[in-house]
């Protein structure tokens, strides 16, 4: 039930700011977002919904996604 809420509470943050681009996100962008994201998710499982859990997932995934994407030209 806490990963359904922080998985909303995620997309809810990060919606206005995807939608604020103006132009197509790069694949680093992409990376990082979605990784930021599944980091979260996964941080926020691990440790039963811990808000330094979740951070610092969303921060690892963000940081992972990124280089993936540089890696993805």
């Amino acid at each position: 039930m806490k990963v359904q809420s922080t998985a909303r509470v995620a997309l809810m943050v990060m919606l206005p700011w995807l939608a604020a681009c103006n132009s197509n996100p790069s694949k680093q962008d992409i990376g990082m977002v979605s990784g930021a994201i599944i980091g979260g998710v996964v941080g926020s499982s691990l440790t039963s919904g811990s808000t330094v859990g979740t951070v610092g997932g969303a921060a690892g995934g963000a940081y992972i996604g990124h280089q993936i994407g540089k890696e993805m030209k």
